[in-house]
């Protein structure tokens, strides 16, 4: 059997990063959480998740400027 995929969540909203982990857990996805731009950065760069879903409004660190930095970085994560 195949390593389960790795879903980076960055939310800034913990009743929504919630929702999201519970459904992907459920799938079989291993998630990963970010409760701001900065943290969601760092997370993408050293775990190179699967796959991240990026809020764009988030606090500190937007979610473009993360986007831009995360593939400025090499990641070949899709956003």
């Amino acid at each position: 059997m195949s390593d389960p995929k790795t879903v980076l969540i960055v939310e800034d909203e913990k009743n929504i990063v919630d929702i999201l982990r519970f459904n992907l857990q459920r799938a079989g996805y291993q998630t990963l959480e970010a409760y701001d731009g900065e943290d969601g950065l760092a997370q993408a760069v050293s775990a190179n998740p699967d796959l991240i879903l990026l809020d764009l409004m988030l606090p500190g660190m937007d979610g473009f400027e993360v986007c831009r930095k995360v593939r400025e970085s090499g990641s070949a994560a899709p956003i």
